[in-house]
């Protein structure tokens, strides 16, 4: 189910019809579980006020503003946090840039020119470790005590906890790091998948004997590295292959890529929206002695990945 929600980039796209809703903030990288329960306050509480729901989130993400390539790694970019929103009953999305400019704005000016005078919120739904402001100045009690002085309520979502552990996207980062997938559905609520663009690549694949759909990351850094059995769908259908998440030391490769070989696929697919969901990790990445040993590598891991879908197959019939 994908919903007609509104994307709002950039505080000059903001009309005056905009005005008038109930908000929530933050990065909601994963969009997982925890987020969604935050959500679903969000759009009850606008049904009973019968205005619309907004999230306010930030590009790049205040973290990887100040932190740069220390950054933790990230679950979701932009497109791919916005198609798990798509599926949620959310109606407006409100993405701003977070610079310089941004991370010098007063708590005081978010509070009066963007949240009472330029979106009019009616209320606000915020999570437990939520900070705003120059110097995280902002808190829930400065919030809380803005919104008596204007005229917006204001409520805090407590932590969702999974088998007694908070659910967090470090906590995801954790478990996808592990390879441990059936756990991050659980935790995500839905698989994890990343989204992207196919795009020429060196071709080496093609030399090997095995084509790949190369898709650039566009990420500090990724949640995963290693070799994957995978499903992609973008295409006719939704196909089984292997993925590579990695630098590609054999090949002296510099940028982290997803390389992806499609099962039993041939076809011309520069230029396709892929989305690569992750089922098993078959093994790290590692440098190999040569070509031909990385080429003989990658046709167990091709046979190991075979093995795991047919396994799987027979599973589901039994």
């Amino acid at each position: 189910m994908t919903n007609r929600m509104e994307v709002i980039v950039g505080l000059h796209n903001l009309q005056p019809g905009h005005r008038g809703c109930v908000l929530t903030i933050g990065n909601f990288d994963g969009v997982h579980y925890g987020h969604k329960m935050l959500l679903d306050h969000l759009v009850a509480k606008s049904r009973e006020l019968e205005a619309p729901s907004m999230l306010l989130t930030f590009e790049p993400t205040p973290r990887e503003y100040f932190r740069g390539d220390a950054v933790p790694a990230r679950l979701t970019r932009f497109r791919e946090k916005i198609t798990l929103l798509q599926q949620t009953e959310l109606d407006r999305v409100l993405c701003l840039p977070f610079n310089d400019r941004t991370a010098n704005t007063p708590a005081e000016w978010v509070i009066e020119e963007l949240l009472d005078r330029l979106l009019g919120v009616r209320y606000v739904v915020v999570g437990d470790d939520f900070r705003f402001g120059k110097g995280a100045h902002g808190d829930y009690d400065m919030l809380k005590a803005a919104g008596d002085r204007y005229g917006f309520g204001v409520s805090l979502m407590g932590t969702l906890t999974f088998d007694h552990e908070r659910v967090s996207s470090s906590r995801i980062r954790e478990v996808l790091w592990a390879g441990d997938f059936p756990l991050a559905e659980r935790l995500l609520g839905h698989p994890y998948f990343i989204m992207g663009r196919v795009i020429y690549g060196r071709q080496l694949g093609r030399q090997l004997g095995v084509p790949t759909a190369n898709i650039p990351l566009h990420r500090y850094r990724a949640a995963l590295e290693g070799v994957y059995a995978v499903t992609v769908s973008g295409l006719d259908r939704v196909y089984h292959g292997i993925a590579n998440i990695g630098i590609r030391p054999t090949v002296d490769g510099k940028e982290p890529l997803l390389e992806v070989h499609i099962f039993d696929f041939e076809g011309d697919i520069y230029g396709q929206l892929l989305t690569v969901e992750f089922k098993l990790k078959i093994r790290d990445e590692r440098a190999f002695d040569g070509l031909d040993a990385l080429k003989a590598q990658i046709e167990k891991d091709i046979a190991m990945a075979r093995q795991w879908f047919d396994d799987s197959n027979e599973a589901d019939r039994t």
